[in-house]
């Protein structure tokens, strides 16, 4: 036996990524399921890549791409725990159940909340360039 001693091999819990490399492409999987099957959510990323092509023209500044950036990421970030809340729900309640339809609903709601936030962010944003 050499020194130092080789350490065991490295216990992975199930459901778990073994290396970063796969925690990378497990997380690319999850982003490309989303995008491929929910519509909302492909709305959203169209919508904000409208908003970043609006901020290139209108010469955005540093501050004006921080506060954009954390909207549009906000947004599609409710897209996908939304998409998270359904899954779940249905995978622990296949069938109608009261609860399965708050949760699932207010999941949707913290959507269109976040959505709303981001049409008056937006606003304040895109206003003051577009009107001189």
């Amino acid at each position: 036996m050499g020194w130092p001693p080789n350490p065991p091999p490295a216990r992975v819990a199930p459901g778990r990524a073994a290396t970063l490399v796969s925690s990378l492409r497990f997380a690319w999987a999850g982003l490309a399921y989303v995008a491929r099957t929910q519509r909302n959510f492909r709305i959203h990323l169209t919508l904000g890549l409208v908003a970043t092509g609006l901020g290139v023209a209108l010469g955005f500044a540093p501050l004006e791409w921080a506060v954009l950036a954390g909207i549009v990421t906000l947004v599609l970030f409710a897209e996908m725990l939304n998409t998270v809340v359904e899954a779940a729900v249905d995978l622990a309640s296949p069938a109608y159940h009261p609860l399965a339809k708050v949760a699932k609903d207010v999941a949707a709601g913290a959507v269109l909340l976040t959505a709303l936030g981001a049409v008056v962010a937006g606003l304040c944003l895109f206003g003051p360039h577009l009107l001189h």
